[in-house]
C-alpha cells in the first residue's frame, strides 16, 4: 500500500531533478523549458496526493488550471523558439544574448 509519503518522496525527487537539469545544463533551451515542465509535474503530483489524503477535490480542480496554463506556456514557449531559429539558425542561450542589440 503506497501512503502520502511514497508520493512525497517521489514529487520531490522529479523536482529535484528538474533544479540539477535547470543548473547543470543552461545551453539548450527547449532542455531548459522540459525541465521547468518536469518541475510543474512534480508539483502538480504533490498537490494530487495531498487532495487524495485529505479527501478533498479542490487540489486535482487547482491541478487541472495548472495544466491548462502549462500548455499554453509549452505552446508559446515552442513558437519562440521556432522564430529564433529562423532568425539566428541556433536555439543556445550563450547566442541569444545578440538579441540585447
Amino acid at each position: 500500500m503506497l501512503s502520502l509519503s511514497h508520493y512525497l518522496v517521489l514529487g520531490a525527487i522529479l523536482f529535484s531533478i528538474s533544479v540539477v537539469g535547470i543548473f547543470l545544463n543552461r545551453k539548450n533551451v527547449i532542455i531548459l523549458l522540459m525541465a521547468i515542465e518536469l518541475m510543474l509535474l512534480a508539483v502538480n503530483m504533490n498537490f494530487i496526493a495531498f487532495s487524495h489524503y485529505l479527501g478533498d477535490i479542490s487540489g486535482q480542480i487547482f491541478v487541472f488550471f495548472i495544466l491548462t496554463v502549462a500548455a499554453a506556456e509549452s505552446a508559446i514557449g515552442l513558437a519562440i523558439l521556432v522564430v529564433l531559429f529562423r532568425n539566428l539558425r541556433t536555439i543556445n542561450v550563450d547566442d541569444l544574448d545578440h538579441l540585447k542589440h
